[in-house]
């Protein structure tokens, strides 16, 4: 190997085990990777901020801003209505619900489409009385096979088409893929909504769905005044009152620091906090009946629940939300917009520090207070979706046929060739905005710009990769690998390392890797690209191991209260049947040989 190939290999490869550590958010991780590449010279100085201006980055922020408008305008709603009335024994409701899913996940981003249907589905575990653990998972992959159909439906599929473009002077079209998605996501529907969800473990799926979702898990604090009744009390002595109340005191806060273990023998003193554990009402019970205050709401003596200027709110935090990897005390959410976290629920963990300076995780559910008015703002600043049905959307459904149309027409026009897609997309856009479907103000709130650095950073790092010869190296890893065998045979292995790479690290990530690797591979067995390039497209959106393996899968991760370990349950036969289903089809409708 050249130096320069050392260089880019030991540069992607640190890459890779820090976004799979997941220490430090990946849009930081692939920029500080593009500054090493250009202080180390494999990366042009003119080619530093390519991937800024690339069309597929492009593509990804119309189609955010696009997708917010179609979830602005009602149009889901009534789709999703619609859908869960139709819904009785639970295989019906995955495979409606998820149907959906899919559906609106080919035609707008897959974390909107799930952000979108996972308060519905919420609500109607809580009405059916079940866990809403059977029906999340579905739903999450789901949304991921749905964005497999078209161009825009995931980001792997707008960088493998850019990518196409660049190395054979054609792109795909916005329905290339369905022949082959198309399959892949029916079949995978199927799969999770008959067989899928009874893989799950059992503890997970088996107790109720509590009044929103199961919240036996929050943790609280909780003044005890001068004066109360509680005062010289031993905590092992309210065992009782807590059992009748339904909630559990975990612990004691004095002084500014928690005692050892449960504090069991501790007796209790004014201005001591009782670290609580339950569900909302009932933590909201007992510190009413006991004549408590709210740590985190000092001066409250009438109850979270007791006015209607008043909301009390569970949201789940997503990843890239700006919340998450900090506390509720470091953003100053009481003093500067005047909410008080009142609970964090994550999947079993127990809490050791204070609840406000407890590092908030990607996949956690908070339990927010504060003005009814206010809050959808604050909530949207702080990154998170809320988990009531229909939470805090604002919808303006007598424009949904706007918002559709305008959608549409966007897509007619970049199919037929009439408009480029990324100028079709901004002009969808633009009409969002223009119909004031998604005001101007929060037009670049809708952007995820980690996936826009991400991508822009990624990219001429891709692009150093097969300028230094690397993709050939790895080409010729994955050729001695399969030892002369058909190119069926090495579309197996691609696809396998592919979907195993993005498994672990970021999808899009994957998609920029592993494009080129692709093309190299087709060339030095004198084969059609195009069966590589959609191999690595499947592969790439196909993560279903991992709850960090795509966003949807950490976006589930705290309501539904799973576990890392719960996902390959699910995900592994479901990604084997991906790769028996997908490798037939890829052939069939994408052939080997180069025509001539």
């Amino acid at each position: 190997m050249t130096g320069e190939q050392i260089t880019v290999f030991a540069i992607l490869g640190l890459v890779m085990v820090l976004l799979v550590w997941g220490r430090w958010r990946y849009d930081l991780v692939a920029f500080g990777a593009l500054l090493a590449g250009l202080l180390c010279g494999v990366v042009p100085s003119d080619q530093a901020f390519s991937g800024f201006g690339h069309p597929a980055t492009a593509v990804i922020a119309m189609v955010l801003i696009v997708s917010r408008g179609l979830a602005n305008s009602g149009a889901v709603d009534l789709l999703a209505k619609a859908v869960t009335a139709a819904a009785r024994t639970l295989t019906t409701h995955i495979l409606l619900l998820s149907g959906l899913g899919a559906l609106l996940s080919a035609l707008m981003n897959n974390v909107g489409a799930l952000a979108l249907l996972m308060p519905v589905d919420l609500q109607a575990a809580r009405k059916a009385k079940r866990a809403a653990a059977l029906t999340l998972m579905p739903l999450s992959f789901a949304t991921i096979l749905g964005g497999l159909v078209t161009l825009i439906g995931t980001p792997p599929n707008i960088i493998i088409a850019a990518y196409r473009e660049e190395a054979l002077g054609d792109s795909y079209s916005m329905f290339d893929f369905a022949p082959v998605g198309g399959v892949c996501a029916l079949v995978g529907l199927l799969f999770v909504a008959t067989i899928g969800w009874r893989l799950l473990p059992r503890d997970r799926t088996t107790a109720p769905t509590g009044p929103e979702f199961d919240l036996e898990d929050y943790v609280a604090e909780a003044l005890v005044p001068e004066g109360s009744s509680l005062v010289g009390e031993k905590i092992r002595e309210l065992d009782d009152l807590a059992a009748k109340n339904e909630i559990d005191i975990v612990g004691l806060v004095r002084g500014g620091k928690r005692l050892p273990g449960m504090a069991r023998h501790a007796r209790i003193d004014q201005n001591d906090l009782l670290v609580i554990k339950g569900g909302p009402e009932d933590i909201e019970q007992f510190i009413t009946g006991q004549k408590l205050e709210h740590a985190a709401v000092e001066g409250t003596k009438a109850g979270l629940l007791a006015t209607k200027d008043v909301a009390l709110l569970e949201v789940v935090v997503p990843p890239g939300a700006r919340i998450a990897n900090r506390s509720a005390m470091s953003l100053r959410l009481k003093s500067r917009f005047g909410v008080h976290l009142i609970g964090i629920s994550r999947s079993g963990k127990a809490f050791r520090e204070r609840l406000r300076q407890l590092t908030i995780e990607e996949g956690d559910v908070l339990l927010l207070q504060g003005n009814a008015n206010e809050m959808p703002d604050v909530v949207k600043w702080m990154g998170c979706l809320p988990l009531a049905e229909r939470g805090l959307q604002r919808n303006k459904t007598d424009k949904a046929w706007l918002a559709v149309g305008s959608f549409a027409i966007a897509v007619a026009l970049a199919s037929f060739g009439v408009l480029y897609l990324p100028v079709a997309l901004a002009c969808a856009a633009a009409a969002m905005v223009a119909f004031k479907i998604v005001p101007l103000r929060e037009v670049y709130d809708q952007v995820e710009w980690p996936v826009i650095v991400l991508l822009g950073s990624m990219i001429p790092l891709g692009s150093a990769l097969e300028t230094t010869g690397g993709t050939g190296l790895i080409a010729d890893g994955i050729l001695t690998l399969t030892a002369g065998a058909s190119g069926v045979v090495v579309l197996a292995v691609l696809m396998v390392i592919t979907m195993t790479l993005s498994d672990v690290m970021n999808n899009t990530a994957t998609a920029v890797v592993a494009a080129p690797i692709a093309v190299d591979l087709a060339r030095r067995l004198e084969l059609s690209p195009d069966p590589f390039l959609m191999t690595v497209a499947i592969a790439a959106s196909c993560a279903f191991l991992t709850p960090i393996g795509h966003k949807n899968n950490t976006l589930i991760l705290g309501p539904g209260g799973y576990r890392f370990g719960d996902y390959w349950r699910m995900g592994l036969p479901l990604e084997i049947l991906i790769i028996a289903v997908s490798l037939p089809m890829i052939l069939l409708v994408w052939p080997l040989t180069i025509s001539p």
